[in-house]
């Protein structure tokens, strides 16, 4: 990848393989040359990352000034809480982002510090589309209530797509994640995905 210096576009499917933490430190390497890309789609879906890796790859997407496109997919990884705190803050520095697929769905997050991490994304200013996978993650109701503030707060989003399949939200996650989503007013497409997150029936009434 280092010699690709004229490459806009990147889709690099690594799933189910043995990276590891240094791994990652050798694609931050190569993909940070990559001076003219504009959109990565990158799959490290199962392997052995931990929180070491997602903060190389974190810096590694700072330094891609010229993104407006960024897949990646960290199912089934260990990157914790601090390292998806560290990924997050290297995406907050892309500035003309535009389009953002996270996937952290069983990334042995615990419990998720979902107002830092949505706070994080808010700040790509230029984010139109954000499709974000939280499932399997433990979060509760003021996780919720904190994720609902954070979106709340990505004021140029007209397309949002979030999942949060089996975990705790509860009645009030899903009342407080539901009023902050209904404010915002530039939403044209919602996918709101709540099965196995102990809601009753009057809870989903005021998500709808």
């Amino acid at each position: 990848m280092s010699k690709c210096v004229y490459l806009t576009s990147l889709n690099l499917d690594l799933f189910n393989n043995r990276i590891d933490n240094n791994g990652v430190k050798y694609l931050r390497e190569g993909i940070k040359k990559c001076v003219t890309l504009t959109s990565l789609n990158l799959n490290l879906w199962k392997n052995s990352i931990g929180k070491n890796g997602a903060k190389y790859l974190g810096k590694g997407i700072l330094k891609c000034v010229t993104f407006t496109s960024l897949g990646l997919n960290l199912r089934n990884n260990s990157i914790g809480k601090n390292g998806a705190q560290c990924l997050v803050e290297g995406i907050s520095k892309c500035v003309t982002l535009a389009f953002l697929n996270l996937n952290l769905s069983c990334i042995s997050i615990g419990k998720i510090d979902a107002q830092y991490l949505v706070e994080g994304i808010s700040k790509c200013v230029t984010l139109t589309s954000l499709n974000l996978n939280l499932s399997e993650n433990r979060i509760d109701e003021n996780d919720a209530k904190y994720l609902g503030e954070g979106i709340l707060k990505c004021i140029t989003l007209t397309s949002l797509d979030l999942n949060l399949f089996n975990n705790s939200v509860g009645d009030n996650g899903a009342k407080c994640l539901g009023e902050s989503i209904s404010k915002c007013v530039n939403l044209t497409s919602l996918n709101l995905i709540l099965d196995k997150n102990m809601i009753s029936s009057n809870a989903k009434r005021i998500v709808r």
